[in-house]
């Protein structure tokens, strides 16, 4: 992309029975006019024309760069419901994305809500956007890590969707030590060069010393003395609690979803960003669900869409860095 040059960014719909279609369209509708950025949209082209058509914004999808993946069954293209070719239309559409951003027609890829349940009826193992993304760069699904950006808060995870038995299995020094490393290499795209990283303790106060349980001594600490020796500005774990409430750093790794995510949408609820970070291409998607409770009803807020845009506009401007 030339210097100067508007940025490329394509939106895929998510599950066209939630609010994906919805929101993509008014943000769509948004951005319209403005120079700075192009806008695509990637999705199942029944789905779109349905919600374009309910929401007076036919000429809009008319108008737009439309990338279409398969059409749902007409039977099943019923918003607020689970429905098996939903969840498979919203992971082709992230698919169909992540290839147009990696074969150089958009500079980042922003995907609309999908829906866990729908996905999984269609048969497809699935554990969140972050491992297709890796999937499709070919890449194990421990090397692309969630950073959840809201309230002033920026938080990359090292587990993510499984259960807490599993990834206490699963988390390891290297495991930690990735997600800081993803993570920093994401804010440096953002201005920030070097900052100041906080790993969140596994068990309460980071073990206090093996006092709660040895995974800290095991697991945060090597991983902390490991960044250090990288060069990476990181300090010692510490309970989340205690480090939420200090604010002191620029990048906070969670050892597990909910201690990510809670403090995130408490400070942002539905308006937090969530980018795939780890991989070679620019992807997010909104903090938020599929709404199934008012999808089709006309009355879902685009504003996490929006924002999030207008944050990977920023970010696929500027050249990667890594640690």
């Amino acid at each position: 992309m030339s210097a100067g040059a508007p940025r490329r960014i394509v939106l895929a719909a998510g599950d066209p029975n939630g609010i994906g279609p919805e929101i993509a369209l008014r943000t769509l509708a948004a951005y319209r006019g403005r120079d700075e950025l192009e806008l695509g949209l990637v999705g199942p082209r029944n789905a779109l024309q349905h919600c374009a058509e309910s929401l007076g914004m036919h000429h809009l999808l008319e108008s737009a760069r439309v990338h279409a993946v398969d059409d749902l069954p007409p039977g099943d293209l019923r918003p607020g419901d689970i429905v098996a070719s939903a969840g498979a239309a919203a992971v082709a559409a992230a698919r169909r994305a992540i290839a147009l951003a990696r074969d150089g027609h958009y500079d980042a890829v922003v995907a609309a809500p999908h829906h866990e349940t729908a996905i999984a009826r269609a048969g497809i193992e699935f554990s969140g956007y972050p491992s297709l993304v890796a999937s499709c760069c070919g890449l194990r699904a421990e090397q692309v890590f969630l950073l959840l950006i809201g309230g002033g808060l920026r938080i990359v995870h090292a587990t993510l969707h499984e259960s807490v038995a599993h990834a206490l299995r699963r988390l390891s020094p290297e495991l930690v030590a990735g997600a800081a490393r993803a993570g920093v290499a994401a804010l440096r795209r953002m201005g920030i060069e070097s900052p100041r990283i906080a790993l969140m303790g596994i068990n309460p106060h980071a073990g206090e010393g093996g006092l709660f349980g040895d995974e800290d001594q095991r697991i945060t600490v090597p991983a902390a003395r490991e960044l250090r020796a990288q060069g990476l500005r990181v300090d010692d774990p510490a309970g989340a609690d205690v480090l939420l409430a200090a604010r002191d750093h620029d990048l906070y790794v969670a050892m597990l979803h909910d201690q990510g995510h809670i403090p995130i949408k408490l400070l942002s609820p539905r308006r937090a960003t969530a980018v795939s970070v780890g991989a070679d291409v620019v992807f997010s998607s909104v903090g938020h669900g599929s709404a199934m409770d008012i999808a089709g009803q006309g009355v879902a807020s685009p504003q996490a869409m929006i924002d999030t845009v207008a944050l990977l506009g920023a970010v696929a401007a500027t050249p990667a860095s890594h640690p």
